[in-house]
């Protein structure tokens, strides 16, 4: 354990600051400072020698916390990485993207603030990557089994790395021109810089998984020739559908979802030029959903020089303190303060969207909201409450349905579920034998933790089902969730 002492002489939790807000806005750079290595020591020192770690139950990946905790309180840092890459292949992803519902279930959480554990993994990962620490460990030999996985998200590359050490020879396709899925051009890079990225693909190229960009699947190559060219498939292409808001005045320009706005800025970002690109620039911005991908757009709103920023979240504003009906270890719903939301901007909840208006162009202007009322269960506009809120830019992050099944093309894919993802077992195998489904396009919208958990499950059971047997590791909590799954 780590000191024994820890968590009774230092009771608080400290973080790293963020930049000034004055100076983060004016560039894309991760909003972080530079943490102080004997805070870092000091916060994992706090890691109780609690008997059962329940953060090992609140992490779907199962990560060793309490023990990579140790090793950075005695600042080893080369045995913290292998002890934390052992269950997590991205852990650079996670320590920045993941909302650390291992914190959640901390045990030291039930009377004081809960150990630093996401902040603590982010740094013995960047500390590994600084000293050289991460390097590619290609396969001592050759199964001459192929593996296809289509889609270059977190689950993708997480099977893909997987199943690469296993010996397979695994090639990725990714329908966008560069690798990474959502993380390349979803999450903007205040959030997590695409070093980080290209960093671990460097790796991954290094030890065999091959990387094919710009290739969709049903156009460039049908899913009858994928089947027919590889042992196994692997279906990890994400959550993608975007909820929409089927209102009066939907289809006026300046409407968007979220993605449409995200994606373009992330490629202007990375350089790319982008005709006719949507921005906030000078523009009343309205950002409709609570949620990551709302606040990524405040964010990228700021960055952009928007006059004005306003989020509507449709429900009630969650408590700043654990709910009763949500207890220790359960993670619960609270207010959370990203660091989009202390760079400006209102936040209104119980705010219900009734319609876009449009100006004399024919663009929109505004967007009439209304108190929200809960009738039976419903969450419905209170008449009488309407007003308008100026809007010359209105950014749809209201979640998303599922996956686009449709992309694969051939009438013989996957069969659906009527919660519209791909239908699969216990196993991760689709309704197709051989055919394999991981992360949201099987589960739905969820975490990046739950994303490379099953990406990691799912490499396993391929394995087993191509050799026999297996080595590679199956996340417990990946395999368990797998069995609530619509089976085939």
């Amino acid at each position: 354990m780590a000191d024994p002492k820890g968590f009774l002489k230092t009771t608080q939790r400290e973080l790293p600051a963020r930049r000034p807000v004055p100076v983060r806005i004016m560039d894309w750079k991760e909003v972080y400072e530079p943490g102080d290595r004997a805070v870092l020591r000091r916060q994992a020192g706090r890691c109780m020698d609690c008997g059962v770690p329940f953060c090992h139950s609140g992490c779907p990946l199962g990560n060793l916390i309490p023990e990579w905790n140790d090793l950075t309180w005695r600042d080893e840092g080369r045995a913290a990485i292998d002890r934390l890459h052992s269950t997590n292949n991205f852990p650079e992803f996670t320590g920045r993207l993941c909302p650390a519902p291992c914190e959640s279930a901390c045990v030291l959480g039930i009377n004081q603030p809960a150990v630093t554990i996401k902040q603590i993994e982010v740094s013995i990962i960047d500390e590994a990557m600084a000293h050289g620490w991460v390097e590619p460990r290609p396969p001592q030999r050759l199964t001459g089994k192929t593996v296809a996985v289509i889609g270059s998200g977190p689950a993708g590359l997480a099977a893909a790395q997987q199943l690469t050490r296993a010996g397979h020879t695994v090639v990725v396709y990714e329908r966008d021109d560069r690798i990474g899925g959502l993380l390349r051009y979803g999450i903007p890079d205040f959030k997590m810089e695409k070093r980080h990225l290209d960093a671990r693909l460097r790796q991954m190229q290094e030890e065999g998984t091959r990387f094919r960009a710009g290739v969709e699947i049903g156009r460039q190559i049908s899913w009858s020739d994928l089947r027919a060219r590889y042992d196994a498939v692997l279906i990890a292409t994400g959550s993608t559908v975007p909820r929409d808001l089927p209102i009066p005045g939907r289809d006026l320009p300046g409407v968007h979802f979220a993605m449409e706005y995200l994606v373009e800025s992330n490629r202007a970002v990375a350089g790319d030029a982008v005709p006719n690109q949507i921005s906030a620039k000078g523009k009343h911005v309205v950002v409709i959903g609570g949620g990551d991908t709302g606040a990524d757009c405040i964010g990228t709103a700021h960055r952009q020089g928007a006059l004005s920023v306003t989020n509507l979240a449709i429900g009630r504003q969650p408590a700043s303190e654990r709910p009763e009906h949500q207890p220790w270890p359960t993670m619960p719903t609270l207010f959370e303060v990203q660091s989009a939301h202390e760079e400006g901007g209102e936040r209104t909840y119980l705010a219900s969207t009734v319609e876009f208006l449009s100006d004399e162009a024919g663009a929109v202007r505004a967007v009439r909201v209304a108190e929200t009322e809960f009738v039976d269960g419903r969450r419905v506009p209170r008449s009488g409450t309407e007003r308008e809120i100026p809007a010359d830019l209105v950014l749809i992050a209201m979640g998303f349905t599922g996956p686009e099944a449709e992309v694969l093309g051939d009438r013989d894919v996957p069969a659906v579920t009527e919660r519209g993802v791909f239908q699969r077992d216990a196993r991760y195998v689709s309704s197709e034998n051989g055919v394999y489904v991981a992360g949201d396009a099987g589960r739905g919208q969820s975490l990046i933790v739950w994303a490379i958990a099953e990406g990691r499950a799912a490499a396993s059971a391929i394995d087993r089902d191509l050799m026999g047997s297996t080595v590679l590791p199956a996340p417990v909590a990946a395999t368990d969730v797998a069995l609530n799954v619509q089976p085939a």
